[in-house]
């Protein structure tokens, strides 16, 4: 369910303040105020789901001040300049520099609400435009770097268009190799924050005090060997992606450190006292169940519950098994082009092989598979010893699950039509599709 848009105010005397905030409130609008232009610059962002309501003069920066950077950061960002008596000039040049609207004081509480209404709407129909322009732009690219026919993999690209522009926190499970970080990189490159930095860090890969400097960074003699300060992966990330991998592999002392910087959004480099307000989307993965690690005493819950906002579940290769040829061929081509061959013809017999492996280490080991065919290693068994050959009641669901899931996939999803064209009862389709994972 879409979050609705919500309205910030930027108004200095607090009376006035709090008669803006309860006029929305009470007409169902969700708001957030500030008392100066500066704390509200820290909020905004240039796909700001919301508009802004400021008042003209404020302390520090003023309102027209705001409006102007407003303007840089998002044109289409509507901005309700609000007025004082005889200000009638400014309101003008408000208007002229790209203000939405203007309500000068005093002013009803009817006449905000409908102006914020109005404002509201419009920045509602910009944000779906941009949405949908954006997974336009992207969808082709998508599926060319997320190969797959298969229903799973056409709902991990869904779901990734659908909540890459949104600044929100993921949760990516899959076993090793099902590539979880190229679903990261994916939610990054079509996020607002593409041009911004990508930060990577595998948990599980160094030492628990490295692991706490590489993280939050330190200053001069925070221990010994800090000679000089350093910044760490969050606060570089900042504005940007943050990418924890192995994130279950985390100490648990890290995961409280990580769960505040979660609800608080500010850091501490070890050393140091000054807090560091940081604004990144945090994308964690796990080739565990971490809510069992939770359950187990193995995992933080209340930081699984933190990371847990959207969960994209990647599928082994071996329950995606139609999507096996095209991955192939794929990373075939890709490796003959890098080692300057001529890319090796496969066979029925290679693919079937293919095909019957079961590939416990997922694309990565297909890609390996692959690597050795285009250099000739392995050609009387492509996969060679990637996996033990599946028996024939596994190959006879394997090939039935292919029928299925091709046909499911060429009828759009529409279980009627599939079972007319498999000759099969639509009771029956609809088990054998919750067995083999389909819906």
């Amino acid at each position: 369910m879409k979050a609705p848009l919500s309205v910030l105010l930027v108004e200095d005397d607090p009376h006035v303040r709090l008669g803006c905030e309860q006029a929305m409130q009470l007409a169902g609008i969700a708001v957030e105020s500030y008392a100066s232009a500066e704390e509200a610059q820290r909020r905004l962002s240039a796909d700001y789901a919301g508009i802004v309501v400021t008042d003209m003069r404020l302390p520090g920066m003023d309102g027209m001040a705001l409006l102007r950077w407003i303007n840089q950061l998002s044109p289409d960002l509507p901005v309700i300049m609000i007025t004082g008596h005889g200000d009638v000039t400014l309101a003008v040049e408000a208007m002229r520099s790209g203000a939405y609207d203007f309500m000068q004081k005093p002013f009803s509480t009817d006449d905000l609400v409908d102006v914020v209404r109005r404002a509201l709407e419009k920045r509602e129909l910009v944000l779906e435009v941009e949405t949908l322009r954006r997974r336009l732009d992207h969808r082709d690219d998508l599926e060319a770097r997320l190969i797959g026919r298969s229903p799973q993999m056409a709902r991990v690209r869904q779901l990734i268009l659908d909540v890459a522009g949104a600044a929100v926190d993921v949760l990516i499970m899959g076993e090793t190799g099902t590539g979880k970080e190229m679903v990261a990189r994916c939610l990054h490159d079509y996020s607002g924050a593409a041009q911004e930095a990508y930060v990577a860090l595998n948990c599980g890969g160094m030492a628990d005090n490295l692991l706490d400097s590489e993280l939050f960074g330190h200053e001069p003699g925070a221990f010994t060997g800090a000679q000089k300060r350093r910044i760490g992966k969050i606060e570089y990330a900042s504005g940007g992606t943050l990418f924890l991998d192995e994130v279950e592999s985390m100490p648990m002392a890290m995961q409280i450190k990580l769960l505040r910087v979660l609800q608080e959004r500010v850091i501490e480099r070890l050393g140091a006292n000054q807090q560091i307000p940081v604004s990144c989307r945090v994308i964690a993965a796990s080739k565990e169940d971490l809510k069992l690690a939770a359950e187990q005493g193995r995992f933080r819950a209340d930081l699984y519950y933190r990371l847990n906002v959207v969960r994209i579940e990647l599928p082994p290769l071996r329950e995606r098994r139609e999507d096996i040829p095209a991955l192939y061929d794929e990373f075939l081509l890709q490796a003959a082009k890098r080692y300057n061959r001529p890319p090796p013809a496969v066979t029925s017999e290679d693919m079937r092989r293919l095909m019957a492996l079961d590939w416990p280490g997922n694309i990565r080991e297909l890609r390996n598979a692959a690597e050795c065919h285009a250099l000739g290693i392995g050609r009387d068994t492509p996969g060679g010893a990637g996996g033990q050959p599946l028996s024939l009641t596994e190959a006879v669901e394997n090939y039935e699950r292919l029928l299925i899931a091709s046909e499911f996939t060429r009828q759009q999803g529409n279980i009627a039509r599939t079972g007319e064209a498999l000759k099969i009862a639509r009771t029956t389709l609809h088990d054998k599709l919750k067995k083999y994972g389909l819906i």
